[in-house]
């Protein structure tokens, strides 16, 4: 089974990918559920999390504030290294759960595994190919500003706390543009399967 990475920065239509790749017959696992899931209401994650930053980023239910916790780790280097450090290591571990189910029912597939961080967190090194998916900065501006409600102040912070674009797409085996929208994405998604395809 061919083990592939997938990555991009905030707001770059990495979801849209997954959909594609999910279309033409690859297993896909999304980061953010699987974030989600190891530090849901009941996990050692979030009471991990709940010990270090405290009850303040709890939601009235007890599930994470996931904006109040996006505001605090934004605004501050080392607390988005603490949460990180709480998050990863289970994260891998769900991961790497999941490609062990997936290869044994289909041993020759592709699994696709979409994180944002997978090039910081060196999480990138466990895979036989990576695709950086990608578009032009003002795109990404406008894309993040109209998805998450944000002014452009708040924006271009979310954009300057991650790795520059730039630099990720060094690491990349492929790369998917999604600036000239759907269509053209879903060609190149569909050029790069079958190139992935003949490395299985």
């Amino acid at each position: 089974m061919l083990k592939v990475g997938l990555t991009g920065s905030i707001a770059v239509g990495k979801s849209f990918v997954c959909d594609c790749l999910r279309e033409l017959g690859c297993h896909v696992l999304d980061a953010d559920r699987t974030s989600r899931d190891v530090v849901a209401k009941g996990t050692d994650g979030l009471a991990e999390i709940v010990s270090k930053f405290g009850d303040e980023v709890l939601e009235p239910d007890g599930e994470l504030d996931r904006k109040k916790m996006g505001s605090i780790v934004f605004a501050d280097d080392e607390k988005r290294q603490l949460l990180n450090s709480i998050v990863h290591p289970r994260v891998f571990e769900a991961q790497n759960k999941w490609i062990e189910e997936v290869e044994k029912r289909d041993p020759n597939g592709i699994a696709v595994i979409d994180a944002a961080l997978m090039i910081e967190s060196g999480g990138y090194k466990r895979f036989d190919k990576l695709i950086v998916v990608w578009c032009e900065p003002e795109i990404q501006l406008q894309r993040l500003m109209s998805r998450d409600g944000f002014d452009e102040n708040t924006a271009k912070m979310r954009i300057a706390a991650q790795m520059p674009q730039d630099e990720k797409k060094r690491f990349a085996d492929h790369l998917i543009d999604t600036s000239q929208g759907f269509d053209d994405t879903r060609r190149q998604a569909e050029r790069i399967v079958t190139e992935l395809k003949k490395a299985t």
